[in-house]
């Protein structure tokens, strides 16, 4: 497997996590590796995805193009092994205040055309955990741009906490914020991305992104970690569970 992480100012990156909630890395996979991503991706969904349970993807309005794929730690020997490299883990665990844990992979496709929208929420709501230590590691694929779907962050809303919710509606986001944010978008931090560069942001940072109406695709590659000491949020779960009844999966 090939090495990929660059050379990194870890103190820098440790403050700007923590101020921002959000932080972009440019060429933390090389091309190779990517290319590498893209063909096991392809063979997983050519070769294995028919015979799993339901839950490990998530499909578009069509029902046959693939929005998300979930829960890659369980089903593919490749993410989870490329998930727990022990560079990749050295980094995370530096910006989750402990050992960093593995705690899934996953996609988000956004094709062509015909990718939706993630509405505005924070990723605690899905997570569930306490004290918020988690984050996630999310890798272009494909170039982001402005017109395919980029994600959109809001700086510092992390060190609110948690906000109101509500269930959203939106297959594979079932949970989102009560009240979209007054905040203007040309002022939140668009995770405009090459292939290969990964944006990484805390577990309550608020964000959401657009459906995606280009001619080109949007793959993003997904590896959320936590620091082994949270634990589950029992009131998040409830509401997190409530969600999931409503429009599975979620």
């Amino acid at each position: 497997m090939d090495k990929f992480i660059p050379k990194i100012d870890y103190e820098v990156l440790l403050e700007d996590y923590q101020r921002d909630g959000v932080v972009r890395i440019r060429e933390f996979f090389s091309q190779k590796m990517v290319a590498e991503i893209r063909n096991e991706l392809k063979r997983y969904m050519r070769d294995d995805l028919s015979s799993l349970p339901p839950d490990a993807k998530t499909t578009e309005k069509d029902g046959r193009t693939i929005r998300n794929l979930w829960r890659l730690e369980l089903y593919n020997k490749y993410f989870k092994e490329l998930g727990e490299r022990d560079e990749i883990i050295s980094l995370i665990s530096k910006l989750v205040n402990g050992k960093a844990i593995l705690a899934g992979v996953e996609t988000f496709n956004k094709p062509a055309l015909i990718g939706s929208n993630v509405p505005y929420h924070q990723d605690n709501a899905y997570f569930c955990q306490t004290p918020p230590d988690m984050l996630t590691l999310w890798v272009a694929i494909d170039s982001v741009t402005s017109q395919n779907g980029p994600v959109y962050f809001i700086k510092e809303s992390h060190k609110a906490g948690m906000r109101p919710t509500k269930i959203s509606g939106v297959k594979g986001n079932s949970i989102g914020l009560a009240e979209q944010p007054n905040f203007p978008k040309k002022n939140q931090f668009c995770g405009l991305l090459n292939s290969g560069d990964v944006t990484i942001h805390h577990c309550e940072t608020v964000h959401h992104s657009e459906p995606n109406h280009s001619s080109n695709s949007r793959l993003g590659l997904l590896f959320v970690y936590r620091g082994e000491h949270t634990r589950t949020n029992q009131e998040l779960k409830e509401k997190y569970t409530n969600a999931v009844n409503s429009i599975p999966p979620a």
